[in-house]
Parts: structure tokens; sequence; C-alpha cells
């Protein structure tokens, strides 16, 4: 079985906006800095501005969190 990670990474390719919206939110929550390069992937090739609105910043508070412990 996946771990949520996995499962949420996995569902960023869901022909459903609402799930990759969902899923985006959920990496975020999550807090893992593994999510940030699936997000920049979300980023640069999603043709919903909602949704590389989204990735764009689950993925930016995602680094500054990770910088800030370091």
């Amino acid at each position: 079985m996946p771990n949520l990670l996995e499962y949420h990474i996995g569902r960023l390719k869901d022909k459903s906006r609402e799930v990759r919206l969902k899923s985006i939110n959920e990496l975020r929550l999550l807090g893992d800095p593994a999510a940030m390069e699936p997000l920049e992937q979300v980023f640069k090739t999603e043709t919903d501005v909602e949704v590389r609105k989204a990735a764009q910043e689950a993925g930016r508070e995602l680094f500054l969190k990770q910088k800030s412990k370091s």
C-alpha cells in the first residue's frame, strides 16, 4: 500500500481538476519536502490556471518551511 505522499503525488496527474487541487492541498499539509519537485512539474506543465497557482503556492510554502529548518 503506498504511503500518503506517494498517493497524492500520483493523483497530481488525475483527469479531474478537483482531485488535483485536493492532492496539492494534501501535499501542502503533509509538509514533506519530497513533494516540491512533483509540485514544480505541475506548475510547469498544468494548463489549468487555478491548479498551477495552487501548485506554486504549495511548493513555495514547502520550500520556505524547509529553508527555515536549516
